[in-house]
């Protein structure tokens, strides 16, 4: 074979390889825009998280300045799309008291939310002989005799979105609810409670607040102990 066929046997297949190239490029690109428009013709809302109400078991403070709690909480999460569903495949929900977190996480179970569906949960938060910072101690003290406390339930976790048959890649999710809860005298609060079993339960209704997501990147949490709900 000459030296001109065997150049030409080269230039053949980098032309093929070249044109498999520009083909594997436009149809990824075709791929991407399709998904685009789909996107932005569905608009995809956000889910709406609400805190239905709050039973309290115990909330103990005790020196130096040890925090026991248990209570359990019932949120409600809706997918208000049309088209797209949602997976959530890990939600953490804890409690925090002025920016500290003074229970343990708890994780509840992975779930598919489909279109406009909702989904209930009822999940145990606790905390034993936390500590607690000293410039939250004397308010958390203070908030106890006073009658009320303002917590915040949080729950962070991972999900995705699903369009048809497209899954997206994984997202993280935080959603911040304001739990404003009495204590002590229930006959003159402004929320009344409800005697349920060895706790007190209390109707809140509370929209939340802070339902963003970005893209998943592995973090760790101050508690990592966890109970399956």
């Amino acid at each position: 074979m000459s030296v001109k066929e065997c150049t030409h046997h080269k230039n053949k297949g980098r032309n093929l390889l070249r044109r498999l190239c520009a083909g594997f490029l436009i149809l990824a690109f075709i791929v991407l825009l399709t998904f685009l428009i789909t996107w932005a013709i569905l608009q995809p809302k956000k889910p709406r998280f609400t805190l239905q109400d709050a039973t309290i078991y115990s909330f103990n403070v005790s020196a130096p300045i040890l925090l026991s709690s248990n209570f359990q909480i019932t949120v409600s999460s809706r997918n208000p799309n049309d088209r797209i569903g949602v997976y959530y495949d890990k939600l953490d929900v804890f409690a925090s008291y002025h920016s500290q977190q003074i229970t343990y996480f708890t994780a509840i179970q992975p779930v598919y939310q489909g279109h406009k569906d909702t989904n209930v949960w009822s999940p145990f938060i606790y905390g034993t002989n936390v500590p607690v910072a000293p410039y939250n101690g004397a308010s958390l003290t203070q908030d106890q005799s006073d009658g009320a406390i303002s917590l915040l339930i949080k729950l962070n976790g991972r999900v995705r979105w699903r369009v048809g048959r497209f899954i997206s890649g994984r997202y993280h999710i935080h959603v911040t609810c304001p739990a404003y809860i009495p204590f002590g005298n229930k006959q003159n609060s402004a929320i009344p409670g409800i005697v349920v079993g060895t706790g007190i339960k209390y109707q809140l209704s509370q929209r939340c607040t802070g339902v963003r997501g970005r893209r998943y990147k592995s973090s760790t949490g101050l508690m990592k102990k966890k109970k399956q709900q």
